[in-house]
C-alpha cells in the first residue's frame, strides 16, 4: 500500500439492506487502485467516527431506500463538527434528479445513480480529492 492512494469509505445508512449496487461500487474501486473500507448499517455519526478513525479522503453512502436528505444533512453538520470538511461525500442510489441541489447545498459533492460507470466514480475521485 501507498501513501498516495485514495481512501474512500463506503456504507449503506442506517437499514438500506440492499448492497447489490455497492458491492459492485466496490470492486470497481479497489480494481481501480482505491483503497476501500466498507461498513454497513451506519448512522451519520458513527459513518463520521469511522471515517475519523480510517482517516479516509472521502465517503460514499449508498441509498436505495429515501432518507437520503436527512442523513446527508445529518452526516455533513456531524463532519463539520468534527472539522472534516476537507472529506469528499458521494451519494449513490436510487436519488430522484430532483432531490441533487438540495443535497448539493448541503455539501455533498456528488451524486451517482444507477448504472454509473465505474470509470467515472473513479475520475471524479481522483480529480477531485487532493494527495
Amino acid at each position: 500500500m501507498t501513501q498516495d492512494r485514495i481512501r474512500i469509505l463506503l456504507t449503506k445508512s442506517e437499514t438500506d439492506a440492499h448492497d447489490r449496487g455497492i458491492l459492485t461500487v466496490i470492486a470497481g474501486l479497489r480494481d481501480a487502485g482505491l483503497e476501500v473500507i466498507f461498513t454497513r448499517f451506519l448512522f451519520p455519526e458513527q459513518i463520521v467516527k469511522s471515517a475519523l478513525d480510517e482517516d479516509v479522503d472521502a465517503i460514499g453512502v449508498g441509498s436505495l431506500i429515501g432518507g437520503h436528505k436527512e442523513v446527508a444533512a445529518d452526516l455533513m453538520h456531524h463532519l463539520r463538527e468534527n472539522n472534516l470538511e476537507h472529506v469528499k461525500v458521494i451519494l449513490g442510489g436510487v436519488i430522484p434528479e430532483s432531490d441533487i441541489p438540495e443535497l448539493q447545498k448541503v455539501g455533498i459533492s456528488r451524486v451517482f445513480g444507477p448504472g454509473t460507470p465505474i470509470k467515472e466514480i473513479v475520475k471524479f475521485l481522483t480529480e477531485s480529492t487532493k494527495k
